[in-house]
């Protein structure tokens, strides 16, 4: 169970597999990948859970002179083989959803498991806290606290932020993106678009796209393939556009289709993506982690009728 201090804003974690988190694409700013383990020994004098010192403890000094690193505007603040403390603050000039993701270390260094903790609704220059249950692993040896690594952090504007689960958004459409599939290069990612209002809504040919780098800078020269075809085929996103009427609770699927072969040149990546169903409708951002290799070529499929509820 993890818990969380965070006034104002609402926390939630996250365990996904180890080998799934797609964490290519690392970088400072608004996105961070730590180049090694940060190993933080538990502090000694008065002590909270995680080794955090007590404010009238006379090491604290010493412990905030020397924090973890921090990644993305995450670091990790204080550890013990029983948990880890980090604190999240947002550099930005909106309020934005983080999401961050630690990896769990043997002593010997290797990966143990990912932890993803995301911070809802984060205004700017505000700063919350959370705590990471280790359940003792990563002890490195006795006294030492545990290896904890910041994998990844990427971060949204909330107000185009893509919450699956969440309330239903005034539009009347929920969208949001799955985990993808790659094999060999290729690399294929779902939108979902579920219709979660009361009425009736349209859709007719291809999502609009703006592709985006860590800084949510415009990721220029990127070609818009009409379907899956020039990519691969089997995609599943070689179907021709025509309007589909969902009704409430009923959705529509459109499939992202690159590879990222890399060759002469730069490679290209975007971890964002900014979607509109529809030509009128307000944008979301999805976070496919979209890595073009130098091949500067991304299939779009159009909508399809997609009936499972969700």
């Amino acid at each position: 169970m993890h818990q969380f201090e965070n006034a104002g804003n609402h926390l939630t974690a996250r365990r996904p597999a180890a080998a799934v988190v797609v964490v290519a694409a690392c970088a400072a700013l608004l996105v961070g990948c730590a180049d090694g383990a940060t190993g933080i020994p538990a502090a000694s004098g008065s002590a909270g859970p995680c080794g955090a010192p007590s404010p009238s403890s006379s090491s604290s000094r010493d412990a905030q002179a020397s924090p973890g690193p921090a990644q993305g505007g995450v670091r990790i603040t204080a550890a013990s083989a029983a948990c880890a403390e980090y604190e999240v603050t947002n550099p930005e000039d909106e309020t934005s959803d983080v999401t961050a993701v630690f990896s769990r270390l043997s002593a010997a260094g290797g990966a143990l498991d990912n932890v993803t903790q995301v911070v809802t609704s984060l205004a700017p220059g505000a700063t919350a806290k959370g705590r990471i249950e280790l359940d003792g692993h990563g002890q490195a040896r006795p006294g030492a606290g545990p290896l904890v690594k910041i994998v990844q952090v990427r971060s949204v504007p909330s107000a185009e932020a893509s919450r699956p689960g969440g309330p239903c958004p005034a539009s009347g459409l929920r969208l949001y993106a799955d985990d993808g599939d790659a094999a060999m290069g290729l690399r294929a990612v779902g939108l979902h678009l579920r219709n979660c209002g009361t009425s009736a809504v349209s859709v007719n040919g291809y999502p609009k796209l703006q592709l985006l780098d860590v800084g949510h800078r415009p990721v220029d020269g990127v070609r818009f393939l009409s379907g899956g075809a020039g990519i691969a085929g089997g995609t599943g996103a070689d179907d021709p556009p025509q309007e589909i009427v969902l009704r409430p609770g009923e959705g529509a699927r459109s499939t992202l289709v690159w590879r990222n072969t890399v060759e002469a040149g730069s490679p290209v990546n975007a971890p964002y993506v900014r979607v509109r169903a529809t030509p009128d409708a307000a944008p979301v951002m999805v976070v496919p982690e979209i890595d073009l290799g130098t091949t500067g070529r991304l299939g779009v499929g159009a909508w399809t009728r997609e009936d499972s509820r969700p």
